[in-house]
């Protein structure tokens, strides 16, 4: 039995609940990967706003969420607590999110580039709040459901593949509207447009679907206290399994969300053709369908934690090799960024398989359900990561002499910009992952289930 008086195992999830919880990752993988792979370009290329400035713009609103997310799981919690239920929170930020993401995309034209990063800045950061609304609750959901241990990698597994599908539906195929359009002003806003329609709908079905199976009644779940918004910080202080697992999850997130932001600016500099960043993205996303599979054996033979360390590896070893296309730029760069993704799919599965398990023993520990608590502080991480990579990879473009231009035009860039460009893609991740790997390796328990 799991912690907070759930008793479904595995097996008794029906497909309905878990089909329609990974349709969540429509949302998640739409607004998680959209904005991080084209806001920054977006930015420097079509608004003409300088890599500097443009690397603030990405980076504050998640800076909000660092703060909000916590505050809206506090709020998830006692409404939970209340009625056993996580959905009204979802459905808020499900409609919220359709006017303020095409907002985003349409700075008015013409104007000074300072006037366009703060419209960006303004409607991006209220899209965050609402995306925050939806994703905070959605995170927690998977305790809720069952309480099997390898259930919950099974669950994660189905999620993590659809996610997948979402990147490369709207990675590549918003790209190619905005691409079919010209780019531009128009290009962005259609994009955006249609892109934020799968997003909603996903959000939509997992509220729907998933949302309402994982009730409880208000007996199991337990009050909360009223300082119940500071659980998560509280618990980031002194549960080391939870404190360590959401350090490795945001480090490699940051490491995955360079490579992303780095991937326009390959195609279009280094390897001379912008349309490559649709075989770029596949490459990189596509694997994930393929492989899916094979890492939940992986888990279940040795285990979540050394499964992570396994994919962890494996991104590792393939950015290594990626850095050798600042000399010798070429269509291998395509095989070697889909060992990246097969990496990037073990990365992404199994630290959110294993949060539900360090959810339910701070439950435990504390006598206390505060899933959505952690949860919130957990998206504000992989947010916060997401975010600060476009924001890094634009400072090592401005570090390295990048020439910002405006209406999608490719310049001319000096060498020492390509070097920045393809060192940025494929050694900062390298180096990142390495990291996330050592604390891995160094801190966290040497077993699997806390």
């Amino acid at each position: 039995m799991a912690a907070g008086g759930v008793t479904q195992r595995a097996d008794d999830v029906p497909r309905r609940v878990t089909a329609g919880f990974a349709a969540g990752s429509l949302g998640t993988g739409g607004f998680g990967v959209l904005p991080g792979l084209v806001m920054a370009y977006y930015l420097t290329d079509t608004l003409a706003v300088s890599a500097l400035l443009a690397s603030a713009v990405v980076v504050i609103p998640k800076l909000v969420d660092v703060v909000v997310n916590p505050l809206i799981g506090g709020r998830n919690d006692a409404a939970f607590a209340r009625t056993g239920s996580r959905t009204r929170l979802m459905w808020l930020g499900t409609v919220a999110i359709v006017p303020l993401f095409i907002a985003t995309f349409c700075a008015p034209t013409g104007a000074p580039p300072l006037v366009g990063a703060a419209w960006v800045l303004l409607f991006f950061t209220a899209a965050a709040v609402a995306y925050a609304c939806f994703q905070v609750p959605y995170i927690a959901l998977p305790t809720d459901l069952t309480g099997d241990y390898h259930a919950r990698t099974r669950l994660i597994s189905a999620r993590i593949a659809v996610l997948a599908s979402a990147i490369l539906i709207l990675g590549a195929g918003a790209t190619a509207v905005r691409d079919a359009l010209g780019g531009g002003a128009t290009g962005y806003a259609v994009m955006a447009a249609v892109a934020v329609t799968v997003i909603a709908a996903g959000m939509a079905a997992a509220t729907a679907i998933a949302g309402t199976a994982a009730r409880r009644s208000p007996q199991a779940v337990g009050t909360p206290h009223r300082d119940d918004h500071r659980a998560a910080f509280v618990a980031l202080r002194t549960h080391r399994h939870y404190r360590i697992l959401l350090s490795v999850f945001v480090i490699q997130a940051l490491a995955s969300a360079v490579m992303l932001a780095g991937a326009q600016y390959l195609a279009a500099y280094v390897l001379d053709d912008p349309g490559a960043l649709t075989g770029l993205f596949a490459a990189l996303v596509g694997p994930a369908l393929l492989v899916m599979p094979l890492w939940v054996r992986v888990g279940r033979r040795i285990g979540k934690r050394r499964g992570l360390y396994a994919a962890s590896a494996v991104f590792l070893a393939a950015d290594i090799v990626l850095t050798a296309a600042v000399v010798a730029p070429g269509a291998w760069v395509f095989a070697v960024v889909a060992m990246t993704g097969i990496g990037y799919a073990g990365m992404q599965t199994f630290p959110l398989a294993m949060l539900p398990d360090v959810i339910d023993e701070h439950t435990r520990r504390t006598g206390h359900d505060r899933g959505g608590a952690l949860s919130g502080l957990w998206t504000a991480g992989e947010t916060l990561g997401m975010a600060v990579g476009p924001g890094v990879y634009l400072l090592v473009l401005a570090g390295s002499g990048f020439v910002s231009s405006s209406a999608d035009d490719v310049v001319d860039q000096p060498s020492s910009a390509l070097i920045g460009i393809t060192a940025g893609f494929s050694l900062l991740p390298a180096v990142l992952v390495a990291a996330s790997m050592l604390l891995l390796l160094t801190r966290y328990d040497r077993k699997d289930s806390p």
